[in-house]
């Protein structure tokens, strides 16, 4: 599913965030999504996964934590954060979206080895 082996990253952070996103990943497979997209890219910006099931298309940010240091996983998930997931989410929708879809921004945490989905985590204001 990586676009590339995260075993040849030498960031341990990377490696921890790809290995977050497989977690992700496997809990939407499990609930009947297919994932259509990993780290889609928009100008400098990116949406760590975009699954579909049906017409449901939902992004998801997907954060990691090893300790509360910097805070929760989700604490992390800032309104401007949230600006710039909706921003990448419209050019996604705009290049592969289909009529009549229904879209929502989920977050998934790892923190340790306890994995949380946070469906509808929230709702932007689109422009």
């Amino acid at each position: 599913m990586l676009k590339t082996d995260p075993d040849t990253w030498t960031d341990p952070r990377h490696r921890e965030g790809a290995r977050a996103e497989q977690l992700a990943a496997g809990v939407l497979s499990r609930d009947g999504f297919r994932i259509v997209e990993q780290r889609f890219r928009f100008r400098r910006h990116d949406i760590d996964l975009v699954a579909r099931r049906g017409g449901l298309v939902v992004f998801v940010e997907v954060k990691s934590r090893n300790g509360k240091q910097f805070g929760s996983a989700l604490e992390a998930i800032t309104a401007r954060k949230q600006r710039e997931l909706a921003r990448v989410a419209g050019a996604w929708l705009q290049r592969h979206g289909r009529s009549g879809d229904v879209c929502r921004f989920d977050v998934v945490t790892v923190e340790g080895a306890r994995v949380e989905w946070l469906q509808s985590a929230f709702r932007p204001l689109w422009r």
